[in-house]
């Protein structure tokens, strides 16, 4: 059984933001590092901006050092907002960290929820999906081998991607607006969650412009995990780390702007039954992965998690879970 493996790295956790981060981006490359070692699948980054609790906010830099200390793991944004950039330094960034990378780095391009967000990159709220458009088109053509016309002069933007005919990309969103933009591009669509509405939307519209694209989201929905030999003792010790991030995203929450996890949060207990965070013993991870469970992905920094919990936990899924599946 093909098992993916992620390792989700958002820097989310201390509350003052002022505090040191230095020793939990060191360790973040030092586990970027252990699971390139030891076979991983994938290493996942995210990109929000003035975060109380420091949620990342360069992926691109994060990427570009994550690509440095690794050599065949796959690195992904989920989700980069693109329309916080000038599109063609965008372009010029992404084409270099494909061609560093060898063609391991991909994202899936999001519009953002946060005016605040917005405010603090000088960008426009209320022009959110024009800049969405101007951002995916700019993207497209920049990586294209011809110059084209931006702002009224022809431009070249090189240097040109190793990965053709563009470095792989999604368009993310739970909106009609963000389906019908990924099939009107042909750019794979990315939904957090099954949405079978909005994947016979993108179809349809696939159709209609005559492009070919596919839909991807993930099989657990927006689950994490961690391996501990006792979950019970674990959930007294982590759960507070669970709360501060889910706290944190629960803050962002905007009337009328769908987003997963939606759920209201106050107290450990209710986080546990949302299982969002699930705690398994190795074998009961190895069962779960008997009875159908596609996808692994352990966030070992969250929400402040002290370092040698992350450490054990993502050394326990290597040796006791990813090593017996061979």
């Amino acid at each position: 059984m093909t098992i993916i493996s992620a390792i989700r790295l958002n820097m989310n956790g201390l509350a003052d933001p002022a505090q040191n981060h230095a020793d939990r981006y060191r360790a973040a490359l030092a586990m970027a590092a252990f699971a390139d070692q030891h076979g991983f699948s994938i290493i996942n980054l995210e990109e929000h901006h003035c975060a109380q609790n420091g949620w990342l906010p360069s992926p691109l830099t994060m990427a570009g050092a994550v690509i440095g200390a690794t050599s065949t793991i796959k690195v992904n944004v989920t989700a980069l907002l693109v329309t916080l950039y000038d599109p063609i330094r965008l372009a010029e960034d992404i084409a270099v960290l494909d061609l560093m990378s060898g063609g391991r780095f991909n994202f899936v391009a999001g519009l953002g929820y946060r005016p605040e967000e917005y405010h603090a990159m000088d960008k426009d709220w209320g022009r959110r999906g024009q800049l969405m458009d101007i951002a995916i088109d700019t993207l497209l053509k920049a990586w294209a081998d011809e110059p084209f016309e931006h702002r009224g002069q022809l431009v070249n933007v090189t240097p040109k991607p190793l990965s053709k005919p563009h470095p792989f990309f999604f368009i993310g969103g739970m909106s009609k607006a963000a389906a019908r933009r990924a099939a009107r591009f042909g750019v794979p669509f990315y939904p957090p969650m099954a949405m079978p509405e909005l994947e016979a939307l993108y179809y349809q519209e696939l159709k209609k412009h005559g492009n070919e694209g596919f839909v991807y989201y993930p099989n657990q929905g927006n689950a994490m995990h961690f391996i501990h030999p006792e979950p019970e003792q674990a959930w007294q010790d982590f759960g507070p780390y669970f709360l501060n991030e889910a706290r944190e995203y629960a803050s962002w929450r905007r009337e009328g702007v769908p987003r997963p996890s939606e759920e209201h949060t106050e107290t450990v207990e209710e986080l546990r039954e949302q299982k969002r965070f699930e705690i398994f013993t190795p074998e009961q991870c190895l069962n779960r992965i008997e009875d159908g469970m596609s996808t692994v992905v352990i966030h070992p920094l969250v929400g402040g998690l002290p370092l040698e919990h992350g450490w054990n936990c993502l050394r326990l899924l290597q040796e006791q879970v990813l090593a017996k599946l061979g």
